[in-house]
């Protein structure tokens, strides 16, 4: 109960920062202004000395691009462009204040972040073994944790924690006519922790998720195949957790070794439909 008060409150200061952040972009618009169009964090390292300038009373679009760092310095003419605007005295004084909230907000979840390692000392390997999942960071391990307890003994299978965090497919069929197929309600703060790690293990077109996410899209379209994915990611955390191991992905060629058979069929009609014929013959053994 204590880990998940923590993780919970730091879920909300996050999304209040990321608020205050969006009101800072819409201020620097309304000047103009177009840095957002050229460095995607405002509040970095480069968007942060820019800003702080222009709220300083600097104006000049050269010497305000001469402040960027790292990447953003290969990009010195399109910051140029992107600062010519009518940037007033209100506008600093309004972005000053969005600064000292984001500011405030990075204090405050810094403090819980602290706390919660404290909490979470003891779950350092469970930690770690999550974290090996795709698209799963610490945070995102420590709020699983939260949630959960850690304890994989209350499900009785990985389907049971699947369906308790509300990613199974809903089944609703009666005389043979299949009716709406949608998730039940379930912890919507796994569910969000889940389809941020979903969409990031897909990107991956080389890796088992990805693959499988392009099977289930093809068929069923790409939101119920994220679901789909996200379906397996909890089963994969309920085996990590219950088995203390790390996640090992099955490979983007787990689907053609399983049914060598359907992916040769599936080939030969991808050739036939473009008018194409294909014949498989082994290769020659290694001497």
């Amino acid at each position: 109960m204590t880990l998940r008060d923590l993780t919970r409150r730091r879920t909300e200061l996050t999304v209040a920062r990321g608020q205050e952040i969006q009101r800072l972009e819409k201020e620097l618009e309304d000047t103009g202004m177009k840095l957002t169009s050229v460095i995607t964090n405002v509040v970095g390292t480069t968007g942060r000395a820019i800003i702080d300038a222009l709220v300083a009373g600097e104006r000049d679009p050269q010497v305000l691009a001469g402040l960027a760092v790292g990447r953003a310095r290969k990009k010195t003419l399109d910051l140029v462009a992107a600062l010519d605007g009518t940037f007033t005295d209100h506008h600093g004084w309004m972005c000053r204040h969005y600064l000292d909230r984001i500011d405030h907000l990075d204090r405050l979840v810094g403090q819980l972040d602290q706390r919660i390692a404290d909490l979470t000392a003891g779950h350092d390997d469970d930690i770690d073994n999550l974290d090996s999942l795709p698209g799963v960071g610490r945070r995102a391990a420590e709020v699983i944790l939260a949630e959960t307890g850690g304890d994989m003994t209350r499900f009785a299978t990985a389907g049971h924690l699947a369906s308790w965090i509300g990613v199974c497919p809903g089944m609703n069929e009666s005389a043979g006519v299949t009716m709406s197929g949608r998730t039940r309600s379930g912890n919507a703060n796994l569910k969000r922790i889940l389809g941020v790690a979903a969409l990031a293990a897909l990107r991956d077109r080389n890796s088992y998720y990805g693959v499988y996410y392009r099977r289930i899209a093809a068929r069923r379209g790409g939101k119920k195949a994220l679901v789909a994915v996200m379906h397996k990611l909890a089963i994969a955390i309920w085996h990590v957790l219950h088995d203390k191991t790390t996640f090992t992905d099955l490979g983007a060629d787990y689907f053609t070794k399983r049914d060598p058979e359907r992916a040769m069929k599936r080939m030969i009609r991808e050739a036939n439909s473009l008018g194409l014929t294909v014949r498989f013959d082994p290769l020659p053994q290694a001497s």
